[in-house]
């Protein structure tokens, strides 16, 4: 019971983290180096919540293979 709790859970995580990645600003990535800029506003917020969402995805893919 508890390892399908946990799949349904990184199911979830996975689209929240596959929404957070698309709805960024495009250009943002490394290939716009020669245009640095910092990000303000909810740019930032999105961006530090794509990172914590995705090592919550990876912690509960080690987890996940753990109790396997």
């Amino acid at each position: 019971m508890k390892k399908e709790i946990l799949q349904i859970f990184q199911i979830v995580i996975s689209l929240i983290l596959i929404f957070l990645i698309l709805i960024q600003k495009k250009g943002s990535a490394l290939s716009s180096q020669e245009s640095y800029f910092t990000k303000r506003g909810i740019e930032k917020y999105i961006f530090y919540l794509t990172i914590l969402v995705a090592i919550l995805f990876v912690l509960l893919s080690i987890l996940n293979l753990y109790l396997q």
